[in-house]
């Protein structure tokens, strides 16, 4: 016991505090109110809940969105014949598209020229 904290606990007056009690007072019957520790449970929970309410009202948002877009192309559609797709981006990087040229008349290739094949028997590398 040799922090003030624990002779509180144990039932015990410190001699610093023992000084500061008027002289005639009966020791048995002081009191001594000790403040409680910080608890972090509420606060720390009040961003957890807080957090998780804001990504719950993200999602019920988009979904939302995505209810009024369809019903918006499903009403186009069936009044004025416009329709609307959605692409998702492949995987492959698409160039841009060329314009329309005209083809260019080329000169023929030359024939690949064929090599001759590999003498049977002899072996290019050294044994």
């Amino acid at each position: 016991m040799h922090l003030p904290d624990e002779q509180l606990r144990a039932g015990h007056i410190p001699a610093d505090l023992y000084r500061q009690i008027p002289p005639g007072t009966d020791p048995r019957k002081v009191v001594i109110v000790q403040e409680a520790p910080r608890s972090y449970k509420g606060p720390i929970l009040v961003i957890l809940f807080g957090t998780a309410g804001i990504v719950a009202v993200l999602l019920v948002l988009a979904f939302v969105v995505q209810i009024i877009a369809a019903s918006i192309v499903a009403v186009l559609s069936a009044s004025c014949g416009i329709g609307y797709t959605l692409n998702r981006g492949s995987k492959q990087s698409k160039s841009t598209p060329r314009p329309a040229v005209k083809a260019r008349s080329r000169a023929p290739r030359k024939p690949a020229r064929r090599r001759s094949p590999r003498p049977k028997g002899k072996s290019l590398y050294r044994t």
